[in-house]
């Protein structure tokens, strides 16, 4: 048996391997394919030929022809004409996110996540039913700054008109039937007890309140228990119409569409919203003053979360301070942080360190899991590396690694036409050039040393962390020294 076994495994072996050669000789032997037209990508062999001529070079970012107008109603749209496939792209931005909440933190959040339950004459199983026959995708979501819908459908206008027309009604007529907002309510409700349970769900919490204060950031987007259950119907159509108005919104396309055919689904897509004002956008948060706050929790482990306030997303620094962090903290393996407090001590699966940039200053954020008896030493080590990469800088070779990896990677933020609506839709709401994205690129490639160590330290204080951590108290031990990853002792957190 053993040895028929054997003979049937070698004899599969070369079937594949004959197969293969047979490919290999069919490739080599096609006619030259000439260069495909203009804003047709290659396919088959010509793509080969393609990423054989990259030898060794990272890909070329797609260049982007953006078409910028307003609506009559006022709303931004910017679009991409892309006809390589027969379908579109659609996102609507609106600045609707928990920051206009007001009085009722999770307001925007249960607003956005009804407009799909209902519409006169249609319950949410009709909608989502009329979406998928026309083999379109609906999408929402809200955030602290903004409220998303997104659709996908195929551009033939068989199915695109009908598809267009469900959309609109979704955005501009939602009924927000009681038995949805219920259920939706109920769901939510059961969340909040659930967060009860996550020792780092409960630290973000906390540290954004103790960052943000009296800010509108400093709630979360769900709302809580006591905000969420008393939202009614009414709430609801107010809020809706105040913050998903056409001269609130940011209309990004990408797709199989001439201009014409956008201007014409622009058109009608604003004119479906309400009337109204574009919202103000928040008040610049007051920075906090720095502290440790501790949550007494029951584990083995320690959640460790360090922020202060970082960048709006329109600071000129953005790319020197995008870079310094991927070789601070933002950029895996290769990062500081993650070299010296997990790779050479052992302290951690993985420490992460981030910008979130908004309307207004958002958080600039480390967060890591420790044993519970080294997170004291582990957080005097986070503080001290953080002092010294802003003390010091990067090294030229920490510069060159992070430029080559970012620049290699940034054609993967317009791969798709869906990365390309994103795009649209964030250099739409935060008012970025038309050229954001050639002009960042520009700029990391630019880069040196010291602009990267000069950025960072203009807006980075290592005594200016707000600090919380969630955990049980118990003797702290001091850490391990530094060594070599393979002659690091086993003393990774325990699960």
């Amino acid at each position: 048996m053993t040895d028929e076994r054997t003979r049937l495994g070698y004899g599969l072996i070369g079937l594949i391997l004959l197969l293969l050669l047979g490919l290999l000789a069919w490739l080599a032997n096609l006619p030259p394919r000439p260069s495909a037209p203009a804003g047709e990508a290659p396919t088959g062999p010509a793509r080969l030929e393609s990423l054989a001529r990259l030898n060794g070079e990272p890909p070329v970012h797609r260049a982007l022809n953006i078409q910028d107008w307003r609506t009559a109603e006022g709303a931004r749209v910017l679009f991409v004409e892309a006809r390589q496939l027969p379908m579109f792209d659609l996102r609507l931005t609106f600045a609707a996110g928990s920051s206009q909440d007001g009085d009722t933190p999770g307001l925007a959040l249960l607003t956005n996540a009804m407009l799909n339950e209902g519409v006169p004459g249609k319950d949410a199983t009709a909608i989502a039913e009329g979406f998928e026959g026309l083999g379109a995708q609906f999408g929402n979501g809200a955030y602290r700054d903004m409220a998303v819908a997104s659709l996908r459908s195929l551009s033939d206008p068989a199915k695109r008109e009908p598809a267009l027309a469900l959309f609109r009604e979704v955005l501009g007529r939602p009924d927000f039937p009681a038995d949805a907002l219920a259920r939706i309510k109920n769901q939510m409700l059961a969340g909040f007890e659930m967060r009860k349970q996550s020792p780092g769900k409960l630290a973000s919490l906390a540290l954004n309140r103790q960052l943000f204060g009296s800010h509108p950031y400093a709630h979360p987007s769900d709302g809580d228990t006591e905000s969420i259950a008393p939202i009614g119907r009414e709430q609801l159509q107010a809020f809706h119409a105040r913050a998903y108005s056409a001269a609130n919104a940011v209309i990004a396309l990408v797709g199989d569409l001439s201009r014409s055919e956008a201007e014409a689904m622009a058109a009608a897509i604003s004119a479906a919203l309400p009337a109204g004002p574009a919202l103000a956008k928040p008040a610049a948060p007051a920075p906090p003053k720095p502290g440790l706050q501790h949550i007494e929790y029951p584990s083995q482990q320690t959640h460790l979360m360090l922020a202060q306030l970082g960048i709006a997303r329109d600071d000129p620094d953005y790319a020197a301070l995008f870079l310094g962090n991927q070789i601070l903290g933002g950029g895996g393996f290769g990062a500081r942080l993650m070299e010296e407090v997990r790779e050479k001590r052992g302290l951690t699966y993985g420490i992460y360190s981030g910008f979130t940039p908004m309307q207004v200053r958002g958080p600039f954020m480390i967060n890591l899991q420790t044993r519970a008896d080294y997170s004291q030493g582990t957080l005097e080590l986070v503080q001290q590396l953080v002092r010294a990469f802003i003390a010091e800088g990067p090294t030229a070779k920490e510069l060159k690694d992070a430029k080559r990896e970012l620049i290699g990677s940034f054609p993967l933020s317009t791969a798709s036409n869906a990365d390309i609506v994103g795009q649209l839709g964030a250099i739409g709401f935060y008012d970025l050039p038309l050229n954001h994205l050639e002009v960042f690129l520009q700029q990391v490639q630019a880069l040196t040393v010291e602009q990267v160590k000069t950025a960072m330290a203009r807006h980075i204080d290592p005594d200016g962390f707000v600090v919380v951590s969630a955990g049980p108290t118990v003797e702290q031990k001091p850490l391990p020294p530094p060594t070599a990853p393979a002659e690091r002792p086993a003393v990774t957190p325990e699960h």
